[in-house]
């Protein structure tokens, strides 16, 4: 039993401790779960995207990406001006007169959800750093027959970090019953977005240099 919970509680905490940083993916979650749109599919979504992500790298893809580093610079490319169109749209969103609060706005479709959701997750290469190639060496590093296991705990993590973020914002609906709060809030996830996509740009352009 101790053989087994060992590899799982790896990959847990190492999961838990890379997802938890306040980035694009989670904010955009945090957002949905806020206005009740789609939670569960968008749950779904990173959670299963994160479990196919991590157990790619256990697998041995992240050392076959490594040795490309024009997918990477694509990625990087794809990821800024990604990140960037959506910082603009929190910033004009947050400095719109009529800002939205919690039962105003046009909901977002099912696909747009999802397509939104899946643009966060694989147009950023620090996903990819994160789970193919972090999480992938830490899994590759256990014995053959515990792979699995360490895939699961860190699949878990991932799970239920994405769950409680999501259906945890309901906590904050008081907060956010407010069209100022979400003016601030918008105002945070466009600096973040901006701040991100000009990190992707440089760190792209360095790398050409």
């Amino acid at each position: 039993m101790t053989s087994l919970s060992a590899p799982f509680f790896n990959g847990f905490a190492l999961s838990a401790a890379l997802i938890m940083a306040i980035g694009a993916q989670n904010l955009f979650v945090l957002r949905q779960g806020l206005r009740r749109e789609h939670v569960g599919a968008i749950v779904l979504f990173c959670g299963c995207a994160d479990a196919l992500l991590i157990t790619a790298g256990v697998s041995g893809v992240g050392a076959f990406l490594s040795a490309i580093p024009q997918l990477k610079l694509l990625l990087a490319l794809g990821g800024a001006a990604f990140l960037g169109w959506y910082g603009i749209k929190a910033f004009q969103r947050s400095a719109s007169p009529a800002a939205m609060t919690m039962d105003e706005g046009m909901a977002i479709p099912l696909g747009r959800a999802i397509s939104t959701t899946a643009a966060f997750t694989f147009l950023n290469p620090h996903v990819y750093l994160d789970t193919v190639l972090l999480m992938g060496a830490a899994g590759a590093a256990q014995p053959a027959a515990l792979r699995p296991i360490f895939v699961t705990g860190a699949a878990s993590a991932s799970i239920i970090w994405f769950t409680a973020l999501g259906y945890g914002a309901r906590a904050l609906r008081p907060v956010f019953a407010q069209a100022r709060a979400w003016r601030v809030l918008d105002a945070i996830v466009g600096a973040t977005m901006v701040s991100l996509a000009a990190s992707l740009l440089m760190g792209a352009l360095s790398g050409r240099a």
